[in-house]
């Protein structure tokens, strides 16, 4: 397998596109990738969604989005993995660079989720879940989380108050963000009194909804000159789809799996990862992660937080453009989000919120509740 490098990135801001279809989304942020990388062909399309037949009423959308930026003759398909979807086009589009099945992929992360009522896209979004026997009990996404939680609180002994911190980072984070959804910093106080939505999960613990795309484009890395960003590990793992069956409810074997191998390909070590775009679809999922990919101890991820590791100029940044919180979460297209603002990072393009000496990122995308993970480690080579 050869080496890939992104020679291309594009993103649209998070927000609800009354005006814009799906299509003109994902052209927008295609058009940009495309332009930034000097090319007007690719060989494939690879698209990560999640919601367009239920939310959109449009399959099709490698040849939809192929078809909008005038991409005809190349491959195109769309990739699923509920809301890892977007990493595992990613995934897609560079398998095919590495193995050298294309020479040039466009890779778009698009969903449109705004245009529906809220009854209709928490129950779209549930069908990440097991149908026998999650929703059909009635236990919506937020639900799911929401009892995780709980049991984590219970088992080791944390207050609510003490998630705040990662909600409080992001927010900060994505202030500097032109992209983000929200622009708003917010404080402990507010973190507390916040609308509860899910004992003991609140309005401040989850990440919005949004409409949005990122795309990249993917080539061989001899053709990208010095400075470039590589991909240096991808890795994809899976658990069980429904909660009750894992052996341990708080503990995200997929994560760990994909992370460790995800290491092993990059030849590094959590403490060598200079900064961490993880899925913090809900605080409790953030604080996982961390202790599944090796940055806490079970049961001690909140600590990172109330210790300021996770900021900017801590031990491991996180959501340094805001995360899933305050950048937004069009699920389908999250996962190159991700990506695109890692390679801005390892660009030094991020301002305020630029990580200093940033040369190794990891992005990691959650399916479900834990059922499919996605790990991918980009490296900055000068």
């Amino acid at each position: 397998m050869r080496p890939v490098a992104i020679l291309g990135i594009g993103q649209t801001k998070i927000d609800e596109h009354w005006d814009k279809s799906l299509k003109e989304l994902a052209g927008e942020a295609a058009f940009r990738a495309l332009e930034e990388a000097g090319l007007v062909r690719v060989d494939a399309v690879f698209v990560g969604n999640m919601l367009s037949p239920l939310i959109d009423g449009q399959n099709q959308l490698g040849a939809l989005i192929a078809d909008w930026v005038g991409l005809w003759g190349a491959e195109a398909v769309k990739i699923e993995a509920a809301c890892g979807s977007g990493a595992a086009a990613f995934r897609a589009g560079l398998m095919a660079v590495a193995s050298g099945e294309a020479e040039t992929a466009l890779v778009v992360g698009v969903e449109k989720m705004t245009d529906r009522a809220g009854r209709e896209v928490t129950s779209a979004l549930a069908t990440a879940a097991d149908a026998d026997y999650e929703v059909e009990q009635g236990v919506s996404f937020v639900g799911l989380n929401a009892l995780i939680m709980r049991r984590y609180m219970y088992e080791y002994g944390w207050k609510h108050a003490d998630f705040a911190p990662f909600s409080i980072n992001a927010h900060a984070n994505a202030m500097h963000n032109p992209f983000a959804r929200l622009h708003q910093p917010i404080t402990v106080e507010q973190f507390e009194k916040a609308n509860m939505v899910a004992t003991p999960i609140n309005l401040l613990d989850a990440s919005p909804i949004g409409d949005g795309a990122a795309a990249v484009v993917l080539v061989p890395a001899e053709r990208v000159s010095r400075p470039r960003v590589v991909v240096a590990a991808s890795a994809a793992a899976t658990d069980t789809i429904a909660i009750h069956s894992r052996r341990d409810p708080l503990f995200l074997s997929a994560a760990y799996q994909s992370a460790r191998r995800a290491y092993a390909q990059a030849g590094l070590s959590p403490d060598a990862i200079d900064l961490f775009e993880l899925h913090d679809a809900f605080s409790i999922m953030a604080v996982l992660s961390l202790e599944a990919c090796g940055f806490a101890e079970r049961g001690q991820g909140p600590r990172l937080g109330l210790e300021g590791e996770i900021g900017i100029h801590g031990r491991i940044p996180i959501c340094t453009r805001g995360g899933l919180k305050a950048r937004g979460h069009p699920v389908g297209a999250t996962g190159v989000y991700q990506i695109v603002e890692v390679v801005q990072q390892l660009r030094g393009e991020c301002g305020p919120t630029q990580v200093a000496d940033a040369r190794s990122g990891m992005t990691q995308s959650i399916g479900g509740s834990g059922a499919t993970i996605l790990t991918h480690i980009l490296r900055r080579e000068d």
